[in-house]
């Protein structure tokens, strides 16, 4: 039988997914496992110069495959890179799983996430482009998630603790 992740965090970019992963994977006393950093030791280039260099399609299709293996492979908590739920095969394959989807409104999105170019999606007009990603997004969230978690104005320590009460799980 293949492992399966104890938790996966889903949700847009800049909402803190690595960052609560941590948390929530050493109160729970496993491992942490983000398919985005996975994909960049893959590759052995940043998720932007990806973008640039082969475009969005290509990306997602390295995406789908980081995906599949982390959640056949991982039995800790995983992240999901933020546009990971559009693949249908992916939400799929989240089914059955405890999936948390950590949500935040635009203008907190915009605080943490900036003008960052390293974000290749936002590098134009960031408030209008995470408004309009969201827009197609959200819903999507909605339907991979067991539980929805706002991080608008919580620390990442009161967003681990809401997505453990809210899955019932219990510290290691």
């Amino acid at each position: 039988m293949s492992a399966a992740p104890v938790v996966v965090l889903v949700g847009p970019m800049g909402v803190g997914k690595s960052t609560v992963g941590q948390l929530l994977a050493g109160r729970l006393s496993v491992g942490y496992r983000d398919t985005d950093d996975d994909i960049v030791a893959e590759q052995g280039r940043s998720i932007a110069e990806i973008f640039v260099d082969e475009g969005e399609e290509t990306f997602r299709a390295i995406e789908k495959q980081a995906v599949h293996r982390a959640l056949a492979g991982h039995d800790g908590v995983l992240a999901l890179g933020g546009g990971a739920i559009l693949d249908a095969d992916t939400r799929a394959l989240l089914a059955g799983q405890r999936v948390v989807y950590l949500s935040m409104d635009v203008e907190e999105a915009v605080k943490r996430t900036g003008l960052n170019t390293a974000r290749p999606l936002l590098a134009v007009n960031p408030r209008k482009q995470w408004r309009e990603l969201m827009e197609a997004r959200r819903s999507l969230y909605e339907q991979v998630a067991t539980a929805v978690v706002a991080t608008d104005g919580r620390t990442p320590e009161e967003v681990a603790q809401v997505a453990l009460d809210a899955l019932e799980l219990k510290e290691a």
